[in-house]
């Protein structure tokens, strides 16, 4: 079996003009005011974001419909992403990733060499609440899911590692903007009930690591009725308890 090798071309870079009201991308580009941007790797990359976990197989024109691009240019495109390894193509038309996206992924993630520490909390955390625990870091205005395990009731909050959510909803988010000059924590963890969706409750505290620096949101989630009343101390207790314990294990002052 040979190997292909990517071959990058210089696209160049462009400045962005006034966005036109189409809603194809096959355009000049777009922007206001003035940066710098390489359109041909934009276009790409919002090919490779419009799979999701639910949806990882997608036909040509789905992609063209999530991405705003013609058909022939989404081609084109693909047909680079794929001699790169980042997108595929079944016998039957529909596309999906390519296993370079899952090779970055590994990296991305291993990056951050926590899991050695991460899982076994998380472990612990489900065990002790039976709740769905994760671990969350900030990516710009969004939390990505880094690692996380799902509790075993029937019941329960489904995350995927990996998954992008709104940095300014739920328990998790207010941690991570907290500690970027955000609204403080009350007693050092954040409580969401309903804020994200209006049947799930979430308790998140801070992990942090030496000098003080954080690392991430260590966070519990699950049926909202499961977070009242006296359960919820028990709950919080166990966060804060584990979050704690992590950060001491990166270096954090007590």
């Amino acid at each position: 079996m040979t190997e292909n090798f990517c071959v990058c071309q210089n696209f160049g870079v462009s400045q962005a003009t006034p966005s036109s009201t189409t809603a194809r991308r096959g355009r000049p580009p777009a922007a206001n005011p003035p940066e710098q941007r390489v359109e041909a790797v934009e276009r790409a990359l919002s090919i490779l974001d419009a799979f999701t976990a639910a949806e990882p197989r997608l036909a040509l024109s789905e992609l063209a419909r999530r991405t705003g691009l013609y058909p022939s240019t989404l081609l084109r495109l693909a047909a680079s992403l794929e001699r790169c390894g980042h997108l595929a193509r079944g016998e039957d038309g529909l596309f999906r990733l390519g296993p370079a996206c899952l090779r970055l992924g590994m990296a991305y993630r291993d990056g951050f060499d926590l899991a050695a520490h991460i899982r076994p909390a998380l472990s612990r955390l489900v065990e002790q609440t039976g709740e769905t625990a994760a671990f969350y870091v900030r990516e710009g205005r969004r939390r990505i899911v880094l690692f996380r395990q799902e509790s075993a009731r029937g019941i329960r909050h489904a995350l995927a590692e990996g998954d992008a959510l709104l940095l300014e909803r739920g328990a998790a988010g207010r941690v991570l903007l907290a500690h970027a000059g955000g609204p403080p924590l009350r007693q050092g963890h954040a409580l969401s009930l309903g804020e994200r969706d209006p049947e799930l409750a979430a308790i998140a505290a801070a992990v942090l690591g030496a000098g003080g620096r954080l690392l991430g949101a260590l966070s519990i989630s699950g049926p909202i009725g499961r977070f009242r009343g006296a359960a919820r101390g028990t709950l919080v207790a166990a966060v804060t308890t584990e979050a704690a314990r992590l950060s001491a294990s990166f270096g954090a002052q007590a």
